[in-house]
């Protein structure tokens, strides 16, 4: 049996090319040049999504065609500039990391198997079709786009699966959304003034949707109740607003710079300090330990924001629900319905064609998942109201649909029992409260079956994303039998 050489050494390869989402022009390129060399057909869509197309192994011509499906983005944390900075991967224990940044084997490792099985002729396999879709982590917008003729196979191994004893078989909705306050911005004001840097740091921040009911400390949180708590003590004015560090994670830090009036500095620092850490202890000390807050005097800024557009920020704060909505009454331990705030920050955006000058805002992303189509709908209508009620524009970047597989289908009874016969053991059937392109393809290609399996990828989104070594030769060897029988 072919071993798992190649599919650490493409990952590697994979690894040197940036790809944050809606910037895969690169590894879109990669892929077409993988194709053109093993000579076979492939299509690239315009939003850059790929198929690379096997013929089936000689002799098994007749069996139903087989679609490997991965996506080719990630998400970049840890990283000044996703679009340069290299991922240094190693290995510790059995497990390979990454150093400062996420590793990127959400979904790297799954893409590198399907290539590798893609170059090697002793596998045995129907008629392959390796699907690689863009933007999956920020909007899906690569599988929300697809044309209707671009697979033919109505059989589907997911690869981005992250529980390695899990066979995925349901997904949740999800609704991003980008919400955008107005700052009118005016001179800082003068006179005898301190300026100081808040800063929220260590927490372990996570996937916004697998890792939402694990009692960690949103960055969001501890900003939005300092702001809250000074609003009516201080005499204060707010220059910058940092939290957060993708639209699909828990934020794991924050950074807000403001000033107050010299002569309450002394006691400002000291009081606010003290009381949010000994807060973060009682509150997170067990799930999200390492949070803490630090307040520093920093340079001065030219300018601060109106107090309105703080005022509307810290209300739709108030407002909207953070973390777990509902958990699942048929779904056992299971979040049926969640939302997370990925990313505050103040920033300036070009007007129109860029003629008109740049326009000044506090942006806001929210991340609206449940396994109830109608109440993701719900729940995102009335966080845009809240925002819209303080004078935001507030804007859908993607909906996508909930999935679920009949976990009777013959399909999934062969992906499960081949687990068994190759590894000993049978997986779990679950739907997870993450968000699949599954469904859109079910959208687009009436009939398809899909099964989500993976290797044991922990802390996904974050600096200490990892996977387990010995799960990627396992389910490896799952994926060549799986193959195999279905030829």
């Amino acid at each position: 049996m072919p071993t798992t050489e190649r599919v650490f050494q493409i990952f590697k390869e994979l690894n040197q090319i940036p790809r944050p989402s809606h910037h895969e022009e690169r590894v879109a390129d990669y892929l077409c040049q993988f194709a053109e060399r093993l000579h076979l057909p492939y299509k690239r869509d315009k939003e850059n999504c790929v198929v690379i197309s096997k013929p089936a192994t000689p002799g098994h011509e007749g069996a139903d065609p087989i679609v490997l499906l991965n996506h080719m983005d990630m998400v970049c944390v840890g990283m000044k500039n996703p679009l340069s900075d290299p991922i240094e991967a190693y290995v510790e224990n059995g497990w390979m990391k990454a150093r400062g940044t996420s590793l990127g084997a959400d979904n790297g490792i799954g893409l590198s198997m399907a290539l590798a099985v893609l170059e090697d002729d002793s596998i045995v396999h129907p008629a392959l079709e390796v699907m690689t879709t863009t933007n999956e982590e920020d909007g899906m917008s690569g599988a929300s786009q697809l044309s209707t003729d671009f697979l033919k196979g109505r059989k589907v191994i997911n690869l981005d699966s992250e529980d390695y004893d899990t066979i995925t078989t349901g997904a949740a909705g999800a609704c991003l959304q980008f919400h955008r306050i107005p700052v009118q911005r005016k001179a800082a004001p003068g006179g005898k003034r301190r300026w100081y840097r808040i800063r929220f740091e260590g927490g372990l921040g996570g996937h916004s949707g697998v890792d939402i009911n694990k009692g960690r400390c949103s960055a969001v949180v501890p900003a939005w109740a300092i702001l809250a708590t000074i609003y009516n003590e201080y005499e204060f004015d707010v220059a910058s607003i940092k939290i957060g560090e993708a639209n699909a994670s828990i934020a794991s830090s924050a950074e807000i710079i403001l000033t107050i009036p010299s002569g309450e500095g002394a006691e400002f620092v000291k009081q606010q300090q003290e009381m949010m850490n000994e807060w973060l202890r009682e509150e997170y000390g067990d799930n999200d330990p390492n949070m803490h807050c630090t307040i520093e005097k920093c340079e001065p800024q030219e300018t601060v924001i109106n107090p309105e557009a703080l005022e509307a920020l810290l209300t739709c704060l108030e407002q909207i629900p953070q973390g777990v909505v509902k958990m699942s009454e048929v779904m056992k331990d299971t979040v049926e319905t969640s939302n997370n705030v990925g990313r505050i920050v103040t920033e300036r955006q070009r007007v129109g064609d860029g003629t008109s000058g740049m326009a000044d805002h506090i942006f806001v992303s929210t991340h609206t998942r449940s396994f109830i189509d109608s109440e993701m709908k719900e729940l995102s209508k009335d966080i845009a109201n809240v925002f819209e009620a303080c004078g935001a524009k507030s804007e859908t970047i993607m909906s996508a649909p909930a999935w679920q597989e009949d976990q009777e289908s013959d399909f999934l009874r062969l992906t499960s029992d081949t687990f068994n016969d190759v590894l000993g053991w049978r997986p779990r059937m679950v739907a997870m409260h993450f968000v699949l392109e599954a469904g859109f393809f079910v959208q687009h290609y009436p009939g398809i079956q899909m099964a989500s399996i993976g290797p044991r990828i922990v802390e996904p989104h974050s600096t200490s994303e990892r996977v387990e070594l010995s799960t990627i030769e396992d389910i490896w060897k799952v994926l060549l039998e799986m193959l195999r029988r279905l030829a």
